[in-house]
């Protein structure tokens, strides 16, 4: 019989990627516990890997709201360049197309508003059975 620990740093081991044969080395468990163990704390695993994953997200991707504040500097920036700029200037042109652009990505990255709210809080003569999805 093995400790919780030992299943403990099981689960911890193949988050990380660790192969079986490596986790046997390891934590001197035979292949089919290590199989056995995979089945019965597939979630747990899986919910280490989403935590590992998500820290990676966050060291190494800004969050929505820093890439759209971000873009919506870049665009105040191009929109500002634009007042001073003659409409009949070549550069205006691709400014414009500049500006459309970074518009649609605020959009990508913000996407439809949607606002819910809890079944309890509708009153009674506004609830109807079937699902509501309001969008701004």
């Amino acid at each position: 019989m093995h400790t919780p620990e030992i299943s403990e740093r099981f689960i911890a081991l193949r988050a990380s990627g660790w192969t079986y044969s490596k986790i046997m080395g390891e934590l001197n468990v035979s292949k089919p516990t290590l199989i056995g163990w995979s089945r019965k704390y597939r979630f747990q695993i899986q919910n280490f890997r989403a935590i590992e994953l998500e820290a990676l997200r966050d060291k190494w991707l800004a969050t929505t709201a820093v890439r759209v504040n971000g873009i919506g500097e870049q665009l105040r920036a191009v929109e500002a360049e634009l007042a001073k700029r003659d409409i009949a200037s070549v550069s205006t042109a691709r400014l414009f197309v500049l500006a459309d652009a970074l518009r649609r990505q605020i959009e990508r990255e913000t996407g439809p508003v949607q606002f819910t709210t809890p079944v309890s809080e509708i009153p009674q003569e506004e609830y109807h059975e079937q699902v509501q999805d309001w969008r701004a």
